[in-house]
């Protein structure tokens, strides 16, 4: 499973209504600490294949989106589970905390 790129319009059916655990990565092209955390965030989508879908929204494209989740700050990863947002990390984080994150759920 790669990657998967949400808008207004998949979020529901990909993160609110899914049957595994989401991670979705709020981020922007112009973030530099996102586009440091992409290569993980990439990773994982890999590593976690079938177990944990990994998503990414564009918070300039989709701010309404981001809006409704408060995110203010970029990268912001928010994990969901059973349509719940259950966790939220701030920030250009290690792969270790996200991976421990990931394992909480």
């Amino acid at each position: 499973m790669s990657i998967i790129y949400l808008n207004k319009d998949n979020f529901d059916q990909e993160v609110l209504k899914s049957k595994i655990p989401v991670l979705v990565d709020f981020y922007a092209d112009w973030c530099g600490p996102c586009k440091r955390i992409a290569p993980v965030i990439d990773e994982l989508a890999g590593e976690y294949k079938g177990k944990v879908k990994v998503c990414k929204i564009n918070v300039d494209q989709e701010a309404e989106v981001a809006g409704n989740y408060s995110v203010m700050s970029i990268p912001t990863i928010i994990f969901f589970k059973a349509g719940a947002n259950v966790k939220q990390i701030v920030g250009g984080v290690s792969k270790n905390k996200i991976v421990e994150a990931i394992n909480q759920l």
